[in-house]
């Protein structure tokens, strides 16, 4: 199943709600992930350029996305970003693929 990585910023909005209710943010995107058909492997705060990261599994990206457009329309998280993420055994593959169809390709030059 296809791995993502999403990352984001919480709203001044969402950080003021966070410090009057403290609460899981993990749980709260682990439920939209799920909904949106997909599973959280994890939830990570972070440093930096945004807040949060998580790592997601999800065979529809679209659906996801959708997902995502909830968050972001809630007002609570902005700059959400989503990667696609391969693991070393699927690198290795994509390698191979390469060589098998490099000879099409003509550089410029």
């Amino acid at each position: 199943m296809p791995r993502f990585i999403v990352t984001g910023c919480y709203t001044q909005a969402a950080m003021k709600g966070m410090i009057a209710s403290p609460s899981d943010r993990e749980a709260a995107s682990a439920a939209l992930v799920k909904a949106a058909g997909g599973t959280q492997e994890a939830y990570y705060a972070t440093t930096g350029a945004t807040d949060f990261m998580l790592i997601v599994t999800v065979d529809d990206v679209s659906k996801l996305l959708a997902g995502l457009m909830v968050a972001g329309a809630s007002g609570a998280t902005s700059n959400l970003q989503t990667q696609r993420a391969f693991s070393s055994a699927e690198l290795t593959e994509i390698q191979k693929e390469a060589g098998k169809i490099a000879s099409a390709y003509t550089p410029p030059g």
